[in-house]
């Protein structure tokens, strides 16, 4: 697999972070291009895109091509989507414009993907489409399941002023064909992102491990938009812990009933969670930054999945109304 250009579609913190480190290690020998909107993409292509790594002696700058019309680039080796999951649909056609028959496109995502069904041989389900995360099937039309590359991220990160992201941890990311094959596509975007230091797994039941990270993103996220919470504030909280115990086990039981292996117990990711200190889940970012909120792929597709399943999701179903209201609230123009 040639990777000579790549585009990362949506360099928001993760993205962006991505695309840094890539054109950093890559130099003259790839084209790395940003698709990025509003002040961010100004200051990037004024500035160029400023990393700040925990644990480094100094923050990079790296200058790369910057657009927000992807009609501007040539086809691509790879796309790295770094859209949240309530975005993507709308930004198929842009994603069409970048491929060619050969194009992989790797899509970082939190909750449930517009993708999940394709090739799966655990649920039952194998192909079924959700017209709640893929707008008439534009995704699945224009971007096509048989390219995706599914990618679950253990990474904290946050745009904290247009064209500067920082990161909170060392991080990895988690890798895996729909199908659960281990590619030779597979091993060369492993050894790319190797190569630019990211932290990479590959991962043969990439599903159980959306599940296990949705463990987190379905409580955490939803929760610390309701209470404005720092990561460390919810955890030092014993009433707010339950619910959100309460919470995993449910996605547990919903994720075990499509046939995931969901192995970690609720306390496990609960102790988790206690390491990660003072951080803002991406979906408080959001709200304090007036943005739409990324409510199906987490919560939505909880309640959803376990109404196919026949598996009760009663507190899920509370916090879904509640971050709901919380979003159209958030959202409403101020007259």
């Amino acid at each position: 697999m040639s990777l000579k250009n790549i585009c990362i579609f949506g360099a928001g913190a993760l993205g962006g972070a991505i695309a840094a480190k890539l054109a950093l290690s890559l130099g003259a020998e790839a084209t790395v291009s940003v698709v990025a909107r509003g002040a961010h993409l100004a200051a990037i292509r004024s500035d160029g895109l400023r990393l700040i790594e925990a644990g480094a002696e100094a923050p990079v700058t790296v200058n790369l091509t910057a657009t927000d019309d992807p009609r501007e680039l040539p086809p691509q080796d790879l796309v790295i989507t770094g859209l949240k999951g309530h975005q993507l649909s709308a930004a198929a056609e842009g994603i069409g414009h970048l491929l060619k028959d050969s194009t992989r496109v790797m899509m970082i995502l939190n909750g449930i993907p517009w993708w999940y069904f394709h090739r799966d041989q655990d649920s039952g389900h194998a192909e079924r489409q959700f017209d709640e995360l893929d707008e008439d099937g534009k995704l699945w039309r224009l971007v096509g399941p048989q390219r995706v590359i599914g990618c679950v991220a253990h990474q904290g990160a946050e745009v904290s002023k247009p064209g500067e992201i920082r990161l909170s941890n060392k991080g990895h990311f988690i890798l895996g064909e729909p199908s659960g094959e281990i590619t030779a596509d597979l091993r060369d975007i492993e050894a790319l992102l190797q190569r630019a230091d990211i932290g990479v797994r590959l991962s043969s039941r990439i599903r159980d491990d959306i599940w296990s990270k949705l463990m987190g993103n379905a409580s955490f996220n939803p929760i610390s938009a309701l209470t404005r919470s720092l990561m460390s504030d919810l955890m030092a909280d014993a009433a707010i812990t339950d619910q959100i115990g309460k919470v995993m086990k449910e996605v547990k039981a919903v994720g075990e009933a499509l046939g995931a292996n969901v192995g970690m117990s609720i306390e496990q990711r609960l102790e988790q969670a206690r390491q990660i200190g003072p951080v803002r889940t991406s979906m408080l970012q959001d709200l304090l930054a007036g943005k739409s909120l990324e409510i199906t792929p987490l919560v939505g597709m909880v309640v959803s999945l376990g109404r196919l399943t026949a598996t009760p999701t009663p507190v899920s179903e509370t916090i879904l109304a509640l971050v709901s209201q919380l979003d159209r609230e958030n959202c409403r123009p101020v007259t």
